[in-house]
């Protein structure tokens, strides 16, 4: 018994010399790690008393949940053991039962401390502030956005419309007219960029491309929300220009990926609930800006170019001269896709974007513009509720706001090209390189 006394003696004059704030910190739980200790978790802990599986730190000691337990109660009532034998019982996960004396010695030895235990009103507080944690965590849960099953539906019908209208190899491109570059021997290191973006395949083997726009096939008429998927293997240019030697090739790009903005749109919810008119009206304002927004996937922030596939399909700023368009829309056209590349866009809010774009109601034609905002606000609604749900920070600190002035940026895109186009589009034998779709859609700029 004296033994037991003068540990315990000992022991509550070395726990005097701890700094108050210290224990205040520490008495906040009954199992704490110790902050020092940097043991390897794979390697198994073992208690200090017993040598069974220890649990952590329990009193400033690792140690079972027995020995802890036992600690607890034996501080709390003040127990006072006598040993059977020597006093030097040896403490083992079998016989720690039989020496209760032995037992506490040693959980004294190994550093445990009764400061560390909490009285029971310290118990009852620490519950009810658990209690309230987990209330206002259940509360915080229920509170925060989730996307409805509507709008979950809405992002996989807009993914897989997507994926049906890309092509990630860019296999088609091989059908378009050759790309005849004035400067083919000093393609390297130009800060790039280019109105015609990427077109997209369908995974549909029979949507085939119609490349030549001289052809005797009957026209491609866009008002009918109809393509030809007829192909002609016997495209080839019969004149050869020294100005605009890529017309030709951008042109049937171009073509090409407005078919593929039609194809998308036709799948986004509630487009079919239009008119055909406003149907029409919506994709001839906004087909160079959805080219843009997917242009986006195949723009690279290393060398700024649009690189689709081979090296014959890499598009760069003298590219597009060659094709017509001048500085004034290339520049702030490479800026927007540094921009649009930096905000790290998630696929479904890459394609609710294209989405929202095409179903923007202060289009020109647009008769039910009450019908087409109420589709967008939607869209919008859905993009504004994936953002909170699935886009973590820092990445989503006014990602909707920069995603909405992006569709700004385009409207002051799509107005350059237009004045360009209509330029371009004056001299006949400019026009007559362009395809029947692109008359079509953009034809209205001139009219």
């Amino acid at each position: 018994m004296s033994q037991l006394q003068n540990s315990w003696g000992i022991f509550q004059h070395d726990s005097s010399q701890i700094m108050d704030t210290e224990m205040e910190l520490m008495a906040a739980s009954t199992s704490l790690l110790d902050p020092a200790s940097d043991f390897d978790r794979n390697v198994p802990r073992i208690c200090g008393v017993c040598g069974d599986k220890a649990t952590g730190f329990h009193f400033n000691a690792m140690t079972c949940e027995g020995c802890k337990g036992f600690f607890r109660r034996s501080m709390k009532r003040k127990a006072m053991f006598t040993c059977p034998f020597n006093g030097d019982c040896k403490i083992t996960k079998d016989n720690r039962r039989h020496c209760q004396y032995c037992r506490l010695k040693r959980c004294i030895d190994i550093g445990m401390m009764k400061e560390f235990i909490l009285t029971d009103e310290e118990v009852q507080r620490k519950r009810q502030m658990i209690t309230k944690r987990k209330e206002e965590e259940a509360l915080k849960e229920s509170l925060k956005p989730k996307l409805s099953e509507e709008q979950q539906r809405t992002i996989q019908v807009l993914l897989e419309s997507h994926r049906k209208t890309f092509d990630p190899t860019y296999s088609d491109f091989d059908k378009f007219r050759p790309p005849v570059r004035a400067d083919s021997d000093r393609r390297s290191t130009r800060r790039s960029s280019s109105v015609v973006m990427q077109g997209f395949s369908s995974e549909d083997s029979s949507d085939n491309y119609n490349t030549s726009p001289g052809n005797s096939a009957p026209p491609l008429m866009f008002s009918s929300l109809e393509l030809n998927e007829e192909s002609d293997e016997s495209t080839s240019m019969s004149v050869e220009f020294s100005h605009l030697s890529m017309l030709p090739h951008l042109a049937d790009l171009v073509s090409y990926s407005i078919q593929k903005v039609i194809g998308f749109a036709k799948m986004i919810p509630g487009f079919k609930d239009l008119t055909a008119e406003d149907q029409i009206a919506l994709l001839k304002s906004s087909a160079i800006e959805v080219i843009m927004l997917r242009s986006n996937q195949s723009f690279s922030l290393e060398d700024m170019s649009w690189t689709c596939g081979s090296n014959d399909f890499k598009y760069e700023i003298n590219d597009v001269t060659q094709a017509g368009h001048s500085l004034d829309l290339l520049e702030p056209l490479v800026k927007f896709q540094i921009s649009l590349k930096k905000l790290n866009l998630h696929e479904e809010e890459h394609v609710l974007l294209m989405a929202i774009c095409i179903l923007s109601p202060d289009r020109p034609g647009v008769q039910d513009t009450a019908l087409v905002e109420a589709i967008q606000d939607r869209l919008s609604e859905t993009l504004q509720t994936y953002i909170l749900c699935q886009h973590p920070p820092p990445g989503n600190r006014l990602l909707y706001a920069k995603m909405i002035q992006k569709l700004a940026d385009l409207r002051s895109l799509n107005e350059e090209h237009s004045k360009q186009y209509r330029f371009l589009s004056f001299k006949p034998e400019h026009s007559m390189q362009l395809t029947p779709l692109v008359l079509e859609v953009f034809g209205n700029e001139i009219s």
